[in-house]
Parts: C-alpha cells; sequence; structure tokens
C-alpha cells in the first residue's frame, strides 16, 4: 500500500538492505518495528517492499521525529541484532520530501 502523507514538507527515512539467511525472530522484529513506529509521535508511515534488495522508506513530520526514533529502546535492540545477523549489508538515507505527486484509482 502507498502511504498517505501530509502535504510537504516532511521527511523521509530510506532503510535499503540486504539480508543474511538467518531467519530466526526477524519476522516477529520486523512487526515490531512496525508497530512502534506508528505509536512514535511525528510518524506519517511508510511502504516496504523486498526481493533480494530491502527498501523501506519511512515518512516523518521533522528531524526530531526521526532522531528519537533512532533512541527508542527497542529500535536501538533492533538495529544491534541487524548489524549482528540480519543485515550482511544495509544504507539509511534521510531525505527532505519537498514536492510530491501522483494518482489513485
Amino acid at each position: 500500500m502507498i502511504a498517505s502523507t501530509p502535504a510537504p514538507p516532511y521527511y523521509a527515512v530510506i532503510f535499503s538492505s540486504l539480508r543474511t539467511e538467518i531467519e530466526e525472530g526477524y519476522g516477529e522484529m520486523a512487526e515490531e518495528m512496525v508497530r512502534l513506529a506508528e505509536l512514535q509521535p511525528g510518524y506519517l508511515g511508510h511502504e516496504s517492499a523486498r526481493d533480494g534488495l530491502g527498501i523501506t522508506v519511512s515518512y516523518w513530520a521533522n528531524l526530531d521525529a526521526i532522531r528519537n526514533w533512532k533512541q527508542q529502546t527497542d529500535h536501538l535492540l533492533a538495529q544491534r541484532l541487524g548489524r549482528e545477523k540480519w543485515y550482511s549489508a544495509y544504507k539509511t538515507r534521510i531525505c527532505l520530501v519537498e514536492r510530491d505527486y501522483g494518482f489513485e484509482i
């Protein structure tokens, strides 16, 4: 599903990743991160796809909301486990969305 976002400006965090073959706890943690992100002040939505390369784009009202999410206790644990066992590589990019447009059927 395409996230419904407010009129710009807002921020996008693009998380691109390559997985290892370790599945242990990954799905549960991913679901919990979505649940917790949705509770964070300033969270606007997200979109995610994985076909070899995983890309998750989350949308945030401001940079403080992104900083607070990065430091959320359970998210810190997920980041550590990601580096230790679930990802062989990842990159995070933070972008200011100045314009968006599209259409829906």
